[in-house]
């Protein structure tokens, strides 16, 4: 450990980065006053960014495979992107560079390797023995589009199938084209006049490798000699063909075609198929062809040793089956299932026991990869149940509209909620484990606990446990359930502020000590909610309405209508309480028949059965004012302590009592100012100009402008004109983006940006005016803690600190009655102290260390369960508020006893309490703005972390802002990521990087260094399978399965090389380390070894096997034949 000096900021300087040598640090010294030399451990040396994991359901899905030896599933997306999936918490993300779309996915079985095939005609192999999978090649097909592939099992040659109908052979070994090439011409040859349209399926006869069978689009199937290199035989059906499966004794094949039918053909009567069925024809009744259905678009057939096959199938429904949801068929026997799925079918597997194709297949599951779900079905088990997912895959469920991060919780919480979500886990089940099991857990090198909270587009809160980089639901709450469904579009009058989901979350403010829990919604409304393990019944829902104005009205005001009494802004007065409205709003229109003093949305008046878990504590709701909708919240603070609450708008502020359940303050922001504004605002009466709907966050369509003349900083002394260079070009940005409702500034991204990456809430009323442009300025920070409000006080007392968009931060006293019945009894007095300090920019957060540069957390009430009245609560309740531990110095040299750390979007300063100096300041951008600044701990000493629009993530020590890291990681491309974007302890935070997954992150070097070991292994060494065993007359008479040399076949000594302008060679970057990986000494050389000896020596092993069948036959005969010799020696002919 090193003491802060000069030095070590010019160290830091150097350190930062390319953007560090244009930021200047500035240290401001107060006259007279030694800044406290404050020991700072954080080096740059400590930092380092990295990707941990990707949870969620994979984004646009479009291929999936299986292997059916080492249990894993790999699921390709429309994005490149490769998920991996093995025994839950076993999970890896990867991705193609080139970001084409995954077309097909292959498993070398057994093997720890896959094949992609992508839509920009590109094979790629991966090594999946290393943690983190690397491509080892890739080949490019620069003359023709790849369509389809096939790896036969233990095979090395893969079949590729292109557009123009033609089939190329790939080494897998060595990524190289073969010289063996099946000219669709050939293939046909003169069976079809015209061309037969792309290659749509290529497999091998089960029985006999030697025979290809090639499905063309246009209807026409193929079975190809490979050695004779000519068809066999040629099936030709009027219907396009999307699928083709074989029966296991390789004597039966189905298609599955354009018109809903499935043709089952018989390999040796090419003329017309055995049967065709239309799986949801109607059958008509004089014997005519049924009606065609839409398509099947791919049906797989498969066998059991005890009962009749299965045929699976997905599409094929009628098309007067409207509305119906995308169904998968099960056919087995004489029953036929028709399951509905969620969400359209990307693709699906069947799974199955073996993974020789010769053999009875056994199937015992279905996998069907849906386009925003993964469902397993239970084949084995009566009315095809489905497994219970235990992959994190239900993020999206509803769109995530927020989230927040918390590492290092209090360790009970976890379990906590994990109790309370057991009982939500819905029934029905199948009753077998996940089949999915591949792979190995990772060591959890990380023992804190994490939880992930997101909140959702429907209004439920979801609860993650995060920790160890793996992820599991814990509880959902839905916050809707207090508010009254509105029966028909009529019926729904007030909850016009936005267009649809009037109970999306915006923002959540949560305290894990006390496990009190705060959201904000998007139609103004504020819900509060204890945690409790007791079931309740809620009679009457506790609930208040305010009144938010941003204007007074004055005298002249043409309507003459009354404003409701405010508190005097500034000075010792004790504010009026608003009383709250009786429970069914009775206001509902103004003298001119405006909508007025009715809330968005309509609270329940019928009791409310509360499980455990999260109940309301209490409903608040801004209400209309004289025909304008409410404006939506931009901020949100709870304190557990205090028993307080407090929410801001562009209009003003409000705090409420919630125990007490009382309105403390309600003021608009101009008012929080009182004679100090520096701004010289004038209110003006809301009905003269009126003021517009609120669904924006700030909703003002010009950007915040600000007079050039801008009075100077009270604290800092610097003018900060608003519309600079970068406000334009943040502007311009926020234009492109497409956002409907126009936000003003910066901050304003963060709680409300939309879900479908386009507006979260439509507003129906028009854009605003440019009235009161300059005094709209909206709360955008707010912090509850226990530190020094004026310059003159010797102790620190409770306050909130409040910042908003103009860059100023305000400080209210609040006096709390004392502890036990008085809390209850006698009100919190509320008073804006005068202490104001500006910066540039939004106020984005705050905190505060004390002198040693610790964080002083805000005060809170641990948790203690409410609904079960106990004796020793009585006494508890006097210590109900935790004192926070700093108290002044008896010492009179050090006079400073706090700091406040300040970071809005432009710079961070930390003030020096109770003095209000400034001892360190950074101006952390010039030319983007911080998206999200959050003050966290890390190696036992803590530091801020700013996330920039320019895709900049930075670090700065604490309190001397040193800049220690600088990374540009991703530039802002859509409102999802600003709205969700969040840091946390430890050196974690997370974005939403799709709309169904959560990306996570590490700035944290030791983290960076432990995660190889966190990560889980997706290749495990198991034994293959036996092969199925053929039988002695099935070996005599060669019945059983044929097997090929195709060594000798596409080998370069007999097939020539390839024509080099057909397809480059392009050597992977996961090379050495896939050398390493898959070559892991004796294993890999094994494993080489048996494919070859598969390959090539098959023959022998056939030749040996006929031979000694033959010879134990010969030496029966010689027996039988010698035993009739002596039986029949001595006899004449006719005593026979």
């Amino acid at each position: 450990m090193r003491k802060f000096n000069i030095r070590k900021v010019l160290d830091g300087l150097t350190a930062g980065s390319s953007s560090a040598s244009q930021q200047q640090q500035q240290q401001q010294h107060p006259a007279g006053n030694r800044e406290p030399e404050i020991q700072e451990t954080l080096q740059s040396e400590h930092f380092q960014l990295c990707k941990t994991v990707r949870h969620g359901f994979p984004y646009q899905p479009s291929a999936l495979a299986f292997d059916p030896v080492q249990k894993i599933l790999a699921v390709g997306t429309q994005t490149g992107a490769l998920r991996l999936f093995g025994r839950p918490g076993v999970e890896c993300y990867c991705q193609h560079d080139s970001g084409a779309a995954v077309i097909q996915l292959q498993f070398l079985i057994n093997e720890g390797a896959l094949v992609s095939a992508l839509a920009d005609d590109t094979l790629h192999l991966w090594n999946l023995r290393q943690k983190r999978p690397a491509i080892l090649h890739s080949l490019k097909f620069c003359r023709e589009r790849v369509t389809f592939c096939h790896l036969p099992f233990q095979s090395k040659w893969l079949y590729v199938g292109t557009e123009r109908g033609n089939i190329h052979i790939v080494n897998v070994e060595s990524f190289t084209l073969s010289g063996y090439v099946i000219m669709w011409n050939k293939a046909i040859e003169l069976s079809s006049k015209s061309h037969p349209g792309p290659v749509v399926h290529i497999s091998d006869n089960p029985m006999d490798e030697g025979k290809l069978l090639i499905g063309f689009e246009s209807g026409t199937v193929v079975l190809w000699d490979l050695k004779s290199k000519k068809a066999d035989y040629r099936y030709t059906y009027d219907e396009a063909i999307h699928s083709v499966a074989w029966h296991h004794e390789g004597k039966q094949f189905i298609c599955s075609h354009s018109d809903g039918t499935l043709t089952i053909w018989n390999v040796r009567s090419p003329a017309k198929p055995v049967q065709t069925i239309t799986p949801h024809g109607k059958q008509l009744k004089d014997g005519k062809k049924p009606e065609p259905c839409k398509p099947i678009l791919k049906v797989e057939f498969k066998t059991t040793r005890s009962g009749e096959p299965f045929i699976i199938l997905s599409g094929g429904l009628s098309y007067d089956t409207v509305g119906r949801r995308p169904c998968l068929t099960v056919m087995h026997g004489k029953s036929t299932a028709v399951l509905e799925m969620d969400y359209s079918i990307v693709d699906f597997l069947t799974l199955c026991e073996t993974p020789y194709p010769n053999d009875f297949q056994e199937p015992y599951a279905v996998v069907v990869l849906l386009e925003k779900d993964l469902v397993l079905i239970d084949l084995a088990q009566n009315g095809y149940p489905i497994f219970e997912n235990p992959y994190p895959l239900s993020i999206h469920e509803s769109p995530v509209t927020c989230c927040e991060y918390f590492a290092d919780c209090p360790v009970d919480l976890i379990p906590a909620l994990y109790s309370v979500g057991a009982r939500q886990k819905r029934q029905g089940y199948s009753k077998k484990e996940w089949p999915i099991n591949g792979g190995n857990w990772g060591l959890g090198v990380q023992s804190y606990p994490e939880i992930i909270i997101t909140g959702h587009a429907d209004g439920s809160v979801k609860f993650w446990d995060a920790s160890a980089i793996t992820l599991q639901v814990l509880y959902k709450l839905k916050t809707s359930k207090v508010f009254e469904k509105s029966r028909n579009k009529d019926d729904r009058p007030n909850t016009d502020i936005v267009d649809e989901d009037p109970y999306a979350i915006q923002i959540i403010s949560w305290c894990p000590e006390s496990r009190m829990l705060c959201i904000a919604g998007v139609s103004a409304h504020v819900i509060i909610y204890r945690f409790s393990k007791q079931e309740v019944i809620t009679e009457v829902i506790p609930m208040l309405e305010v009144r938010l104005l941003y204007e007074i009205s004055d005298v002249e005001s043409p309507e003459g209508e009354q404003a409701p009494p405010l508190p005097t802004p500034v000075g010792g007065a004790t504010p009026q309480p608003i009383p709250p409205q009786s429970h069914p709003s009775t206001s509902s229109s103004s003298s001119d028949g405006l909508r007025d003093n009715v809330p968005c949305l309509k609270v329940k008046n019928s009791p409310l059965k509360q499980s455990p878990g999260y109940q309301t504590e209490l409903v608040i709701q801004l209400v209309w004012v004289s025909g304008e909708p409410p404006q939506q919240i931009t901020s949100l603070a709870v304190n557990s302590s205090y028993g307080l609450v407090v929410f801001g708008n562009c209009n003003g502020i409000a705090m409420v009592d919630y125990l007490q359940k009382a309105v403390l303050l309600n003021l608009g922001t101009i008012e929080l100012y009182g004679s100090n504004d520096p701004y010289r605002r004038e209110p003006r009466s809301p009905r003269k100009s009126r003021q517009p709907s609120g669904a924006g966050l700030c909703d003002i369509s010009e950007g915040t402008a600000v007079p050039e003349d801008r009075c100077k900083s009270p604290t800092s002394g610097s003018s900060s004109p608003h519309n600079s260079d970068d406000e334009q070009k943040m502007n311009n940005f926020i234009e492109k983006a497409k956002m409907s409702r126009k936000l003003s500034l910066p901050t304003d991204l963060k709680p409300d940006l939309d879900i479908k990456d386009n507006s979260f809430s439509r507003s129906r009323s028009s854009s605003v005016t440019s009235i009161d442009k300059e005094s709209r300025e909206a709360i955008s920070a707010l912090h509850f803690c226990e530190t020094f409000t004026r310059k003159a006080d010797s102790s620190p007392s409770p306050c909130l600190w409040v910042g908003t968009t103009l860059g100023t931060v305000l400080v209210i006293a609040l006096n709390l009655p004392p502890g036990g019945e008085q809390r209850l009894l006698q009100p919190v007095i509320v008073s804006p102290s005068g202490t104001i300090l500006r910066l540039k920019g939004a106020i984005l957060r705050m905190a505060f260390l004390d002198t040693t540069g610790c964080l002083v957390p805000p005060a809170y009430e641990a948790w203690r369960e409410h609904n079960v009245p106990e004796e020793k609560d009585e006494k508890e309740k006097s210590k109900k508020r935790r004192p926070v531990s700093v108290s002044p110095s008896s010492s009179q040299e050090i006079c400073e006893n706090q700091y406040a750390v300040i970071c809005s979007e432009k710079q961070a300063k930390v003030i020096s309490l109770p003095s209000q100096n400034c001892a360190y300041k950074q101006n952390i951008t010039e030319t983007s703005f911080v998206l999200r600044g959050d003050i966290v701990a890390l190696n036992n000493s803590i530091c801020l972390a700013c996330f920039c629009a320019n895709g900049h993530i930075m670090t700065f020590s604490l309190p001397s802002l040193r800049p220690l890291l600088d990374v540009y990681y991703l530039p802002l491309t859509n409102m999802r990521i600003a709205r969700t974007f969040c840091f946390t302890n430890n050196g974690q935070a997370l974005y939403l990087v799709s709309p169904t997954e959560i990306q996570r992150l590490t700035y944290s070097q030791e983290t960076c260094e432990n995660l190889q070991e966190m990560l889980g292994e997706l290749f495990t060494p198991v034994e293959t399978p036996e092969a199925p065993n053929r039988g002695f007359f099935k070996g005599l008479f060669g019945g059983g399965a044929q097997s090929l040399d195709r060594e000798e076949l596409f080998g370069e000594s007999s097939s020539g090389k390839a024509s080099r302008s057909l397809a480059q060679h392009i050597p992977g970057p996961g090379g050495i380390e896939g050398v390493k990986g898959a070559a892991s000494g004796v294993v890999g050389e094994l494993a080489r070894a048996r494919l070859a000896l598969d390959e090539r020596g098959q023959k022998l092993g056939d030749l040996e096997e006929r031979t000694a069948a033959m010879l134990s036959s010969a030496d029966s005969f010689s027996k039988h034949a010698h035993e009739m010799m002596l039986k029949y020696k001595d006899k004449k002919w006719y005593q026979f």
